[in-house]
């Protein structure tokens, strides 16, 4: 698990590849990814945009850009976390991720750029 603290704003996430929805032989790797925001500031903040650098051994980099996440725009209060998994496809077996979220303070509108901490992709081949 990797880890990003950004105003209070603690981002953690946690990539798993699943092998049983992979298919190798035809360059199709997936991914999934638990990220966990907990908000450790004092004011109550909305996740309004997200963008994700999606970088794969094989392509080129994707940019991924659009409202909030897996369908949501999350408020948090202070204390307050949100939890979410997504998911990636990849044409190769290694790659990373890394982004940012906007969230607006919604006491006086402020807008954050939280970061999302870069974290790796790589497949395992061998059994558990």
């Amino acid at each position: 698990m990797v880890t990003a603290i950004t105003e209070g704003v603690k981002v953690s996430v946690e990539a798993n590849y699943q092998k049983g929805f992979s298919n190798p032989g035809q360059h199709h790797f997936v991914f999934t990814y638990k990220v966990t925001i907990e908000n450790h500031s004092n004011f109550t903040l909305q996740l309004l945009n997200r963008r994700w650098e999606v970088y794969d051994a094989a392509s080129e980099v994707k940019i991924i850009e659009g409202e909030g996440v897996v369908g949501q725009q999350p408020v948090l209060e202070p204390g307050a976390t949100h939890a979410y998994i997504s998911g990636c496809n990849l044409k190769s077996g290694m790659g990373k991720m890394m982004g940012q979220y906007t969230m607006e303070k919604q006491v006086d509108g402020k807008l954050l750029t939280v970061a999302i901490p870069e974290f790796q992709l790589i497949a395992t081949v061998f059994d558990n």
